[in-house]
């Protein structure tokens, strides 16, 4: 079996066997200094899905670390991003402090504490080595690894290799980041990018982006080296938007969550088409659009929405470029990947 076809591999001293004793440094101290100089009496605290379940006990560190009138509060609402705030949990506390993310716009009404990965990636990455070809490599990660990157900078240039890393634009906050919706650290003087992190959304949202590109994807956290094919996730949007092309009634949605609205895109597309109609959603999800009769949706929002979740919805889902496509105003050939570029 080749690296390409090999999905996971042995799975001790990853990051699958390790996310139950993990140990993940909270930043408290840094926490309990900012309400000691705001004199801050509530505090608001915001975990990604896969650190709710950590929430109680960091809350009970708190407690015992502050007076006790300050009251410490979880935020239970989704969140996938540091785009995805709880707005309404931040108007409500002296101090709030988002976990698991780099910032995406410095302010000084949040701690950011972005919970590095303590997995090693250098053996994940010397089995990449068999799918590199030449000696220029570009360089990318997610903010969980970026802890990492410069040991995976220095781990391939001891191995004669050019690494190739930028900054993308004001939306990433680190050399080599890329998010979900943001590939802009691509944009490099290499024909193939070493992509070090989990997830296979990241890597195939980069070779959507850069086509010309070869992706390799080491993945320390499932042990698993492949390379990004989109050719399985072209043929579904493709699919997607031949079934709006007999679309009538659109239902374009506008995303309140403060990092992810795109109101001008939306509000063009209303005004251009008297058949679309302009729902506003912070959380879009397939239950929640039932009850609109529509026979299509354009999202605006989080581009994840579409490609993530696309064929969950009752009726086709599709990014603004793709709307595009199925109204007749680009050709089929000009699909692409939907991204996100600049802050809110």
């Amino acid at each position: 079996m080749s690296q390409q076809e090999r999905t996971e591999g042995d799975l001790r001293n990853t990051g699958l066997s390790l996310k139950h004793d993990r140990t993940w440094d909270y930043e408290l101290d840094r926490i309990v200094d900012a309400v000691e100089e705001r004199g801050a009496e509530k505090v608001g605290l915001q975990f990604p899905e896969g650190l709710k379940r950590r929430g109680p006990a960091v809350t009970d560190d708190l407690r015992e670390a502050l007076p006790d009138d300050v009251r410490v509060m979880m935020s239970g609402k989704p969140c996938y991003g540091a785009c995805d705030l709880d707005t309404y949990l931040m108007r409500r506390t002296d101090v709030f402090v988002h976990f698991g993310h780099s910032p995406m716009k410095e302010s000084e009404n949040i701690i950011y504490v972005p919970l590095f990965s303590n997995v090693d990636v250098t053996p994940i990455m010397q089995e990449a080595l068999d799918e590199l070809d030449g000696d220029d490599v570009g360089l990318v990660t997610t903010a969980q690894h970026m802890n990492k990157f410069e040991e995976m900078r220095t781990w391939l240039e001891e191995r004669d290799f050019t690494v190739h890393t930028r900054r993308g634009d004001d939306r990433l906050t680190n050399e080599g980041q890329v998010l979900g919706c943001n590939y802009a650290s691509a944009d490099i003087d290499a024909d193939q990018v070493l992509y070090v992190g989990g997830g296979k959304f990241h890597p195939l949202g980069l070779a959507m982006e850069h086509p010309e590109k070869n992706v390799v994807i080491a993945d320390p956290v499932n042990n698993s080296v492949s390379i990004a094919d989109q050719e399985q996730f072209m043929k579904q949007r493709y699919a997607s938007v031949h079934k709006a092309m007999d679309a009538e009634k659109w239902g374009v949605i506008f995303c309140t969550k403060i990092g992810q609205g795109r109101w001008d895109q939306a509000n063009q597309i209303v005004e251009e088409n008297d058949n679309a109609y302009l729902i506003t959603m912070d959380e879009v999800t397939p239950d929640r659009l039932m009850n609109f009769d529509m026979d299509a949706f354009v999202n605006t929002g989080c581009p994840r929405i579409t490609t993530d979740d696309g064929p969950r919805f009752h009726k086709p889902m599709l990014t603004p470029g793709e709307y595009e496509i199925a109204v007749g105003n680009k050709p089929l050939d000009e699909l692409e990947f939907d991204t996100f570029h600049g802050t809110w």
